[in-house]
């Protein structure tokens, strides 16, 4: 527990890329309260959505920003500065060190999604109903889980290839499109429903706005298992992928290439 903990503070404040308040403000508080406005404006415009879809929405999609990001930092940093092998040399669990990397990228996301959803509560009049806040509290604490976990399997492909980045920017932008969060779930075809139902955000999203709508919390549980049970699965093949990827690395003696 302490090497779990502990350790991933450590690693945290050591790889955290956002050096400055200046900077972590700009980046994880105020941009996506731009990106809110300009979703919430866009949808009266278009008159596609009501302005609690996009707050709830973009409040759960502002976890991604520190927890897809931070989770790939977790490792792919490592790398990236030349300390991995002093990692893989230890005698602990790479499994324990790496999942404890994750959990303070998760607190960090629930810190910006339950800023954002109260910053455009006010910014927006949205109500939310008092008994829904536990809930919702829930339901961002899922996605925070889920999207670091997944981080972190973004985070493994960096052990194997040179430019990670693309792939976590393409896979933020996917997230923009299929976790229906943003984009109306029912106007996308079948196949790309399917595969939003095994990322992360999706059934948090869907449970936050049932809530916000008046829902019991009792309602949404089993939505919020299937994103605790989605955040478990990633975090399973992050394992399973680290283990493999530093096995290969081992053998073809890359594990410092850039």
């Amino acid at each position: 527990m302490r090497l779990l903990l502990y350790g991933g503070a450590l690693a945290y404040r050591a790889l955290f890329n956002w050096t400055t308040p200046a900077m972590f403000i700009g980046t994880l508080l105020i941009g996506p309260i731009f990106q809110l406005l300009f979703f919430a404006y866009l949808g009266r415009q278009l008159g596609v959505e009501s302005d609690s879809y996009y707050i709830v929405g973009n409040a759960l999609l502002a976890t991604s920003a520190p927890c897809l990001f931070g989770g790939t930092m977790a490792i792919a940093n490592e790398r990236r500065f030349g300390t991995l092998a002093s990692v893989l040399l230890s005698p602990r669990s790479r499994t324990v060190i790496f999942c404890g990397r994750a959990l303070p990228y998760a607190a960090n996301g629930l810190l910006v999604a339950g800023f954002t959803l109260i910053a455009g509560t006010f910014l927006l009049g949205l109500r939310i109903p008092v008994g829904a806040w536990a809930g919702l509290l829930l339901a961002m604490t899922a996605a925070s889980l889920s999207a670091a976990f997944f981080g972190l399997v973004l985070g493994s492909i960096g052990l194997r290839f040179r430019d990670v980045w693309l792939v976590s920017n393409s896979v933020a932008a996917i997230l923009v499109l299929l976790s229906d969060t943003i984009v109306t779930r029912s106007i996308l075809p079948p196949f790309m429903r399917a595969v939003g139902d095994f990322l992360p955000l999706t059934h948090s999203a869907r449970a936050a706005r049932s809530l916000v709508g008046g829902a019991p919390l009792s309602s949404v549980l089993p939505e919020l298992g299937i994103e605790l049970a989605i955040a478990a699965g990633f975090g399973l093949l992050a394992t399973v992928m680290l283990k493999v990827f530093e096995t290969e690395s081992r053998r073809t003696a890359s594990l410092e290439t850039l």
